[in-house]
This record gives structure tokens, sequence and C-alpha cells, in this order.
């Protein structure tokens, strides 16, 4: 009876710590996750916004924190109402605070990703300055970037039940195209310090190929 207490136990325990690495359970304020913890904490001494790889030194009025995947998808997929309405749902604030979904954007980037979906467009479609291809509701983000895009969106759609916003088969093959950089791995540890969670995508690469 005690040896299977034991086991229940380190059953419990392990379940447990799955679900603390696994998704954002610390953080449900996303005003105060914003301005503190990824402007604050993560950005404080500046970076390189994520499409363009612009440097910065501190926020100003071009760029803005942005979603890889967008919170009108979210609320699209929560079914919670506008967004004044889903700020009163607790899910959508978890997911809405999630630093592993945030990046610096440019403001105009960030507008012109409205409900569009992530696809692989190919040289038919002229790149801009960024590297960014566009045509009608569709994206495809700079090469350097692409795995980038594709973890996020694995880890969004493994986490929180969330819909693809793209064909799977892509994401997969950006992942496997662009793996993991120092860039990224670096980003990913410090936000599992601030958050207390990873992404599992970043960490091991193929476990995209399960899902």
């Amino acid at each position: 009876m005690k040896r299977l207490l034991q086991i229940l136990t380190a059953l419990l325990f392990l379940m447990t710590t799955t679900i603390v690495i696994g998704q954002n359970l610390r953080f449900s304020d996303p005003e105060t996750v914003i301005s503190d913890h990824f402007w604050g904490d993560l950005y404080a001494n500046g970076g390189n916004s994520f499409f363009c790889d612009t440097p910065f030194t501190s926020k100003g009025f071009l760029l803005t924190d942005g979603y890889i995947y967008p919170l009108a998808d979210v609320r699209s997929a929560l079914e919670c109402g506008t967004s004044r309405e889903c700020e009163q749902d607790n899910r959508y604030r978890q997911i809405a605070s999630d630093m592993h979904n945030m990046v610096p954007v440019r403001s105009r980037t960030k507008m012109h990703r409205r409900n569009v979906r992530y696809e692989e467009l190919g040289s038919s479609v002229a790149e801009d300055e960024c590297g960014i291809r566009e045509s009608a509701q569709f994206f495809e983000p700079p090469a350097r970037v692409k795995g980038d895009v594709a973890r996020t969106m694995a880890y969004m759609v493994d986490t929180y039940q969330l819909p693809w916003l793209g064909a799977a088969s892509v994401f997969k093959s950006w992942n496997r195209l662009d793996p993991p950089d120092d860039g990224e791995r670096t980003r990913h540890r410090r936000v599992a310090e601030i958050q207390g969670n990873e992404n599992l995508y970043v960490t091991n690469p193929d476990r995209m190929e399960m899902l």
C-alpha cells in the first residue's frame, strides 16, 4: 500500500509539473504583462523588431507589442464577443497574457496582419523591405523567422486548443527549414524565467511532427 501511494504521488507530481511547464499559469492581466514584463523586463534594454529585424533601444511611436497568433483570432476561436467583452473572460485574459506569443513589431505590420492566414506564397509574390510577402488574406513571414512563427503557432494550438491559422503542413515545413537559433533560444529562456513555463516546441522542435 505504501509503495502504491508513493507511485500515485509521483504520478500526480509529474502531471502537475507538465501543466506548469505547458502553459501560462502566472499571468492573466494583459496590460500589466505588456507594460511591466514585456517592455519592462524582456525588452528593457531594447532589441530587434520581430519581422523586420530593425534594432531599437526603447518602445517608440512606430513600434508596438504584436502577437504571432493575433488576438482577434483568439477572440474568434473562443467566441467570447467583442474586445471589451473578451476582457472579462478569464481564459482569454490568460491567453492574451502569454509572452511566448508576444513580439515587438512595427505598428504598420500589425495592422496588415489582421484576419490573415499564414501561407507559403512563393516567389511569384514580391517581398517588401522586411522580407514579408502578402497576398489577399495570406501572409508569409521572412525566411529567418518562419520557424519561430511555426513553433509559436504549435504552442498556441496545443496549449490552448486553438485552431491553426493556416495549413499545419506549412508550419511543420517551416519548423524543419528554420530550426531554433541562439536568438530564439535566448528569448525563450528569458520568457520562461519571467512567465514560469516553456514552449516545448522550441526546446524540442521534433515534437511538432506529432501534432
